[in-house]
């Protein structure tokens, strides 16, 4: 059995990477023969290392980190042909080179890849080349092979932006909804354990959130630059703008698990529509995955939040204590992050959740505290 799973997680993976390892390949043989074949460099490496890992660089950031790329070799080399032209080479230069060239990088408030670049491009020029050829032709080298990754990844190339946010999204959204639903069982069976390592996993989810934010940034990125892809501009705006009311949406799920566990360690009476309200804000998370990930308007989770609040607003009639109360208005204030992040606006989202719990028409303020 353990077998047989590995094998589609292997084949996921390779299927995932697929893309990204063409664009490599590619870059790096169009590099070396821009370079050598048409500028007429004898060696030029620099060409093809610049433009794999200018290919190879995070997510969101390729062009930044580009131009990092190239500002770090240009600072490698000539730290390192300045230095060995003025006392040659060995193991004191290579390391006072890197040692310039680090602090250079860092003053000039570059990142990882700027840092890391300026040092190894001087020590490749203070080992691998001769201090005697003229350091612009290998700053050449690498212009080169930062173009054709540009070109690469924004002409010839290009990645699917759907394809890398639904990558992104499917893992955070599955987080959620698995937290969610863990933090239902350990409401309904009064475990504070249980609902404590719900809280945990929904604190690790922050994670994929992230990475799900860099995924619309990178494609988002990649339909401005990509003519290829900006027929994909209108099948984004669904995650683009619903990634930030997720967001919120956690948070305050967060807050109301927190609350819970309060409740249940105060021993306050937690009625049995709190657990269900809660897993069914885990059912609407899992619905607008499946329904985004087809391209559809999300119906179906809209309808599941809004079941959400009706259950939850049930517990005031059956009676909750403090920590109880918060639970409730914290899955109200959940859910209208959710409806934001389907495409409802903010006064609709608040209209359509004082409706579900029974507000509607009743001015602010003036609901009534039955069991408070």
């Amino acid at each position: 059995m353990i077998g047989k799973k590995r094998v589609p997680v292997f084949l996921a993976r390779g299927r995932a990477g697929l893309m990204l390892a063409m664009q490599a390949g590619l870059a790096a043989g169009l590099a070396w023969y821009v370079a050598h074949d048409l500028f007429g460099r004898p060696m030029p490496f620099f060409a093809p290392i610049a433009a794999v890992i200018a290919l190879g660089s995070s997510v969101g950031q390729r062009l930044r980190r580009t131009a990092e790329l190239v500002i770090g070799v240009a600072v490698g080399i000539g730290l390192g042909d300045g230095i060995i032209l003025l006392i040659g080479n060995g193991p004191v230069q290579i390391g006072l080179i890197v040692l310039l060239a680090v602090l250079l990088a860092t003053a000039a408030g570059g990142g990882a890849a700027l840092i890391v670049q300026s040092a190894s491009s001087a020590v490749l020029v203070a080992t691998l080349t001769s201090g005697t050829g003229q350091p612009w032709t290998r700053f050449l080298d690498a212009l080169v092979g930062g173009g054709v990754a540009l070109v690469v990844m924004t002409v010839l190339l290009p990645l699917n932006p759907l394809t890398v946010v639904r990558r992104a999204a499917d893992p955070a959204l599955r987080a959620f909804t698995d937290g969610l639903h863990d933090a239902a069982r350990g409401l309904a069976a009064a475990d504070p354990d249980v609902l404590q390592a719900a809280l945990e996993r929904l604190r690790a989810a922050e994670d994929t959130f992230a990475a799900f934010q860099s995924a619309i940034e990178a494609a988002g990125e990649n339909v401005a630059f990509a003519p290829a892809r900006w027929r994909a501009r209108g099948a984004l705006t669904q995650y683009v703008e619903g990634a930030p009311q997720l967001t919120y949406s956690l948070r305050n799920v967060r807050v109301l698990l927190r609350r819970a566990h309060t409740a249940l360690n105060d021993h306050e009476p937690v009625p049995a529509v709190l657990p269900v309200s809660v897993r069914h804000l885990g059912d609407a998370v899992e619905l607008l995955r499946q329904e985004w990930a087809r391209g559809v308007e999300p119906v179906a989770a809209r309808e599941r939040a809004l079941r959400a609040v009706t259950e939850s607003g049930r517990a005031y009639q059956e009676g909750v204590g403090y920590s109880g109360g918060v639970v409730v208005a914290q899955t109200r204030t959940a859910v209208a992050d959710l409806l934001r992040a389907t495409g409802v606006e903010y006064a609709e989202a608040t209209r359509q959740v004082r409706a579900a719990v029974g507000w509607r028409g009743r001015p602010h303020g003036a609901r009534r505290r039955t069991g408070r």
